[in-house]
């Protein structure tokens, strides 16, 4: 995993988790408690609420990226630039200030004027932006994005036939889109991923952001650090029936499970809980690594098949051996003898094997591969053995 130096702030597996604060200079959005339009009312907060809370970094937003509003141009962007350039210079306390925008011209003004980092919401839409930010050295948060700078995390909107192939488009699920998104144009050598929580496009459903949590992951293959932004977001609300504004101990939850899976700096409104809560994910997360003379060795970041292919794939290896080397313990119950026997029998056959439990109870070990072979055999027997074969291949997804 590359570690990114974000104006002396280290970012990565062998720093802390970092929290990123929210200011925004967006009129479009009056009630929102980060929202200011005066610099000086805009400092007190930043000093205040974010990072006398422990925000490592400001991300600044001069228009709302809610797809319910007109999306401004760069030169109406810049015509808000100066008042986050007025409350950097006001701001007392130190953190990182991060801009918000989808356009090269606007960040390079802002880079050239205070601004330490960028936060690219169409994910390089803009050509120009990987090199402003390498030219600046920065690091830069890129969010998955259509190479549209008018929709923002419409990744699933996006023409993947067209962009990929008509084959890849045809078996792509919204994970490997999200993935492939983070890909388009490129990577800098400071680029932290982001997979694109949230509402972004009609197309993208709740649970295409909780299949997109459960496989945190395999963005790890990346070998770039993650930037997450679930706070109080649907997708969490929706598990405990909870409306926005009683979702914090929903997103405390996440927080310290995405840390554990791989996210190195959350984004959020409530700053000193979300900041608690990584640190709990940070301090139960183990993924080992030893450096010295010269030689390092560390131990990848893989709990299931998906993530191996990602790894081998991303290494320009062929992602097939993930199914040889990934192995599977399933505990099976309520099988009567003959079942028992000839699911013996099957997995013998190809080269799975089967133990038998003190409580009776079977044990079926082997890789993916060799399970998956056992499972299809069974599912052409015609769903015998009370439909274990479809049992084994959805444990296997």
């Amino acid at each position: 995993m590359n570690s990114v130096d974000a104006a002396g702030l280290g970012i990565g597996d062998d720093h802390p988790p970092r929290i990123m604060g929210v200011l925004n200079v967006s009129e479009e959005s009056p009630y929102d408690p980060s929202v200011y339009d005066d610099p000086g009312e805009a400092a007190r907060y930043v000093d205040e609420s974010l990072i006398d809370e422990g925000a490592d970094i400001v991300d600044i937003g001069l228009e709302s990226a809610n797809k319910r509003f007109d999306v401004l141009s760069a030169e109406e962007e810049l015509e808000r630039l100066h008042v986050a350039l007025e409350t950097i210079e006001s701001v007392s306390g130190d953190a990182i200030f991060s801009i918000e925008t989808r356009y090269a011209e606007v960040a390079d003004e802002a880079l050239s004027r205070g601004f330490d980092m960028v936060n690219d919401i169409c994910g390089f839409a803009d050509p120009e932006m990987p090199t402003v930010c390498a030219d600046h050295d920065v690091a830069v948060a890129k969010m998955a994005s259509p190479p549209d700078i008018e929709r923002p995390g419409a990744v699933e909107e996006t023409d993947w036939a067209a962009r990929k192939s008509p084959e890849w488009a045809e078996r792509a699920d919204y994970v490997e889109q999200v993935y492939e998104a983070l890909t388009q144009n490129g990577l800098t050598d400071k680029t932290i991923v982001d997979p694109a929580f949230g509402g972004w496009s009609e197309a993208q459903t709740l649970e295409d952001d909780r299949e997109t949590f459960r496989r945190l992951r395999e963005f790890r293959a990346l070998e770039r650090p993650m930037l997450v932004s679930i706070n109080r977001k649907n997708f969490l609300g929706e598990i405990a029936g909870r409306e926005t504004d009683e979702r914090l101990p929903v997103s405390l939850a996440a927080t310290s499970m995405a840390v554990e899976r791989g996210a190195h700096v959350i984004r959020t409104h409530d700053v000193a809980e979300t900041r608690d809560a990584a640190l709990i994910g940070k301090a139960f997360t183990e993924r080992a690594s030893v450096a010295g003379d010269g030689v390092a060795v560390s131990e990848l970041d893989v709990h299931s098949t998906r993530e191996f292919r990602a790894q081998f794939r991303e290494r320009g290896v062929d992602p097939a051996f993930a199914d040889d080397w990934r192995t599977h313990l399933l505990e099976i119950e309520g099988l009567d003898p003959d079942a028992s026997e000839r699911l013996i029998a099957v997995a013998t056959e190809h080269g799975a094997d089967v133990q038998r439990a003190s409580d009776g109870d079977l044990l079926l070990m082997g890789s993916t591969r060799t399970i998956s072979d056992v499972s299809e055999r069974l599912e052409d027997e015609n769903g015998s053995i009370g439909g274990l074969g479809a049992k084994l291949s959805t444990l296997l997804r």
